[in-house]
């Protein structure tokens, strides 16, 4: 991004951020990754199980090899060893879950599309603390806004990426389709973090993930 891009997209995370803490959520934002990864080191302390969600931002920013090196317990459901239902089951327990989101509006809201809910379900109960990082991408005005993206990015995106027969690969953009292939079966709207704080968002001034 170009300067006059990330001023804009710093004052809009800012504002994101005020209504986020608004509805009960613990927001942060920070200028850049190694700034981010700052950031949840405070988070984590030694010796605490933690579980990761499904996400190109966590791949992206380097978090999944970071949280391989630290003092954790770490349930790696990218380990080819490990049973991957069983890393999911680990979540609802665990001490800290990580993931992104696919939209955070200007309202202090979160939107989320899941093939069998694992993710999503933990954000919702289960670990003691959930850290949601996110690109200032993920920003936009209000829910309407936020199906749309998602519509435009995150639902063809991953189709593309697990290289399934669904028709969005092919127009570029979700057609709400039934096909039996389908991944985008599960939305949830985090309108507010019912213990305040649980849910932890760090925007960070960089595009990230989709």
């Amino acid at each position: 991004m170009d300067k006059n891009t990330q001023q804009i997209q710093r004052v809009r995370a800012v504002r994101a951020v005020e209504n986020l803490k608004k509805n009960k959520f613990d927001a942060y934002f920070v200028e850049s990754v190694d700034q981010m990864k700052e950031l949840v080191a405070t988070m984590i302390p030694e010796g605490v199980s933690v579980v990761v969600g499904g996400s190109m931002t966590l791949f992206e920013t380097g978090i999944i090899d970071w949280l391989r090196q630290q003092p954790v317990t770490f349930y790696d459901r990218y380990n080819p060893e490990n049973d991957l239902q069983e890393m999911h089951r680990k979540a609802f327990s665990s001490d800290v879950y990580l993931t992104s989101t696919n939209a955070v509006t200007m309202e202090g809201e979160l939107l989320n599309v899941d093939a069998g809910g694992n993710r999503t379900a933990a954000m919702i109960f289960g670990p003691k603390k959930v850290l949601v990082i996110a690109g200032v991408n993920k920003l936009v005005k209000n829910m309407a806004e936020a199906e749309q993206m998602i519509k435009r990015t995150a639902r063809p995106m991953n189709n593309e990426r697990l290289a399934t027969n669904n028709p969005c690969r092919l127009v570029g953009e979700c057609t709400e389709c039934i096909s039996e292939s389908r991944i985008c079966s599960v939305f949830v709207r985090f309108a507010r973090s019912q213990v305040r704080d649980r849910i932890c968002v760090i925007l960070v001034n960089e595009n990230l993930g989709y």
